[in-house]
């Protein structure tokens, strides 16, 4: 294996590859995380500061999604507490 993961993308999304280690990466903000947490020594201001800012996009992604997973689950809790309430 080369080092370099298979995307997804199209012509008109064309994928982003880091210069330190030559992956590929989807989404710019793909990049950014990856820049960050591997090569974070190696970056400028403006790159710490894309780091950031796709850092806390995903932060708060991963917040809704937990949000939503718990309100997936209280509600099937409840609806097979009331299937069961009425089936009795």
């Amino acid at each position: 294996m080369s080092g370099t993961t298979p995307t997804d993308t199209t012509d008109d999304d064309p994928p982003h590859d880091c210069p330190d280690c030559d992956r590929r990466f989807h989404r710019e903000s793909y990049l950014a995380l990856h820049r960050g947490q591997a090569h974070g020594d190696e970056l400028t201001d403006g790159e710490r500061a894309a780091y950031e800012a796709a850092r806390e996009e995903e932060e708060e992604e991963l917040r809704m999604f937990r949000l939503q997973a718990l309100a997936a689950l209280v509600f099937i809790y409840f609806g097979f507490l009331l299937v069961y309430a009425f089936s009795l």
